[in-house]
């Protein structure tokens, strides 16, 4: 489904965390605005932001359950994008440059169908 982005976003980091199903991950809980999420830091010591749906956590060590990207799109007003999945208050969507990331989806809105050639 389209959305157009009402509100720009811009990444806090041009870095971003990547990580393989199987991939074994440092946490932490960290007081945040979406729940849903915990701190962590990759074998590679890259820290990002990530959903618990998305890891096995195991006493003090958590596991992808799946492949995982971090990486936030940097997403004016008026840009459209496709909207591929919806994870704790985020969007995972692909830009009209066929990128893929993050953004919030209070700064999506779904585009009326009869806008979907815009």
């Amino acid at each position: 489904m389209k959305y157009c982005v009402i509100r720009s976003h811009r990444p806090e980091s041009s870095d971003f965390l990547s990580a393989c199903t199987g991939d074994e991950l440092s946490f932490e809980r960290k007081e945040t605005t979406y729940s849903g999420w915990i701190w962590c830091t990759g074998q590679r010591g890259a820290q990002a932001w990530v959903p618990e749906a998305y890891v096995s956590i195991e006493g003090t060590r958590c596991f992808m359950t799946r492949d995982y990207s971090s990486r936030e799109l940097e997403l004016e007003v008026g840009d459209k994008v496709e909207l591929l999945e919806i994870e704790s208050g985020w969007a995972w969507v692909l830009d009209s440059s066929n990128v893929n990331g993050w953004i919030p989806m209070e700064r999506l809105e779904p585009v009326e169908p009869n806008d979907a050639a815009g």
